[in-house]
């Protein structure tokens, strides 16, 4: 079977942790990086023997893009490349209604163009988002608690550090328990920049306003950055009629290394769906891997 051409969309975190891991799988094929204008004389030594591109139609042939991009960049790029033709895989992380919005532009374009595209493939959304899922079908009523941390939150970083005055900026998550958090933002700001301005703009930005978040000032955001995180998912409900069903989920990750795992296997299972956008829960899982059907029925299941 022939490699799937994977260009990877942006590189910072994510994308230089999807590019290793699109390297590391042997059914897909690196065709490219593509970066803003302003980054390409960038020198990456991981980059070396890599084409480093604008436009991704530089590229010729792309099965695949791994989007790479922060969350609110990702509805028009996504939806660009779908009507172009080409698949797509990210890792949008704003929960509720901007998900489902994603998924009817994409799907409605996929189905028009015939490309397919996997959104919120991350680990949160993504494949903690799979967990709950089947925490729910082994126990179908109940409740299920989402515990995220201590840990830093890329998405929340990003949007901190896009704020007007902000030079550097770092976002970690911690966990107060049955799925209550506080976010603790660190900012180094810019020559001149007035914290109270940029600590209101930061807490009213609807990634951080409906969770107690503290802004803090630092001299250097560089000297507490750890990329490390984690989630510890808990239910207890009802299978049947039989009560106290509990189960646990743990799991402590560097985020960006996880993250650009999760897009690269779903760069493999995305070209084996139908035309249209799906969420992750809703891949099978064997689609998600490289693997021999007679080796995994042996070995996996």
């Amino acid at each position: 079977m022939a490699q799937v051409k994977v260009a990877v969309v942006g590189y910072g975190n994510i994308g230089k942790y999807s590019l290793q891991a699109v390297q590391a799988a042997k059914d897909l094929e690196l065709v490219g990086v593509v970066r803003r204008k302003e980054s390409l004389n960038k020198k990456s030594p991981e980059l070396e023997g890599v084409k480093v591109v604008a436009d991704i139609a530089e590229l010729g042939k792309v099965d695949v893009a791994i989007l790479a991009l922060p969350s609110r960049e990702i509805p028009e790029a996504a939806k660009a490349l779908i009507e172009k033709g080409i698949c797509t895989v990210d890792s949008f992380d704003i929960h509720g209604k901007d998900i489902q919005e994603l998924y009817k532009s994409l799907d409605a374009a996929g189905k028009k163009s015939g490309a397919k595209a996997i959104i919120s493939a991350g680990w949160d959304p993504g494949t903690d988002s799979v967990i709950r899922t089947l925490l729910l079908a082994m126990a179908p009523k109940g409740l299920t608690y989402t515990n995220f941390g201590p840990g830093m939150s890329m998405g929340h970083s990003v949007v901190a550090r896009s704020k007007a005055g902000v030079k550097d900026a770092l976002s970690m998550t911690i966990p107060l328990g049955t799925g209550v958090h506080r976010r603790d933002v660190y900012v180094e700001l810019e020559d001149g920049a007035d914290f109270k301005t940029v600590e209101s703009a930061i807490k009213t930005d609807s990634y951080f306003c409906n969770d107690d978040t503290h802004v803090h000032a630092v001299s250097c955001v560089k000297d507490l950055r750890d990329m490390g995180h984690g989630v510890l998912l808990e239910r207890k409900g009802v299978s049947g009629e039989t009560q106290n069903q509990r189960f646990q989920f743990l799991m402590q990750i560097n985020n960006p290394a996880l993250t650009g795992q999760v897009l690269a296997s779903c760069a493999r299972a995305v070209v084996k769906q139908q035309p249209g956008c799906y969420t992750l829960p809703q891949i099978a899982p064997y689609d998600l891997i490289d693997m021999d059907l007679d080796e995994f029925l042996l070995h996996t299941v």
